[in-house]
């Protein structure tokens, strides 16, 4: 079957080529000119349809590819984001690191604590010890509780401390320097007066 299907085309071919040259020797044109127009085999609102329907399969097709490319920027995107995020975690640590150095006294000033007029070497050399410089109120509390040492009967009186007078104002114990309230009555006839 195959061969005889096969054995039909090529002599139709050879037939067909045969009767194109008898017809350029008898000087009939057999090529369509390039401004001919033959009537379609399909109607024109056939062939709208048809356009439409292709037109909604070509769209389809754009936005299933635009689909798939936000997929893929969602998935990139979130994998930027966690790695800013990570970055951000990182550096956060080690000035909080840097930070802390710096509160004990180990480190150097953070950048972010610098002034705008400082140069590198005035920060490099710079380091900055908390304990050196105290404030007036730390040193009043440490003359006041004392700094370290035994705590227990600090502030309990010795046989010397109790015999020393020389913070002793007898004006201030004494009865006969205070002055009574005058009462009620007295004190309504001085308004009146």
């Amino acid at each position: 079957m195959c061969v005889c299907v096969l054995f039909s085309y090529h002599q139709a071919q050879s037939a067909t080529l045969v009767g194109l040259r008898k017809l350029e020797e008898l000087g009939v044109a057999t090529k369509r000119p390039e401004d001919y127009f033959a009537e379609m085999v399909k109607a024109d609102d056939h062939m709208r349809r048809v356009r439409e329907t292709l037109l909604k399969h070509q769209k389809a097709l754009e936005e299933k590819e635009k689909g798939r490319k936000l997929r893929e920027m969602k998935k990139f995107g979130k994998k930027v984001q966690q790695e800013v995020l990570q970055q951000r975690r990182s550096e956060k640590k080690s000035i909080t690191e840097s930070l802390k150095k710096f509160r004990k006294g180990k480190g150097e000033k953070p950048r972010f604590l610098s002034k705008p007029g400082d140069d590198e070497e005035t920060l490099s050399n710079r380091t900055h010890d908390f304990h050196k410089s105290k404030g007036p109120k730390r040193k009043q509390k440490d003359k006041h509780f004392g700094f370290g040492g035994k705590k227990k009967w600090a502030k309990s009186n010795t046989a010397k401390s109790s015999a020393d007078m020389t913070n002793f104002r007898s004006s201030k114990h004494s009865k006969a320097s205070k002055k009574k309230r005058p009462g009620k009555t007295q004190r309504s006839r001085m308004k009146k007066k």
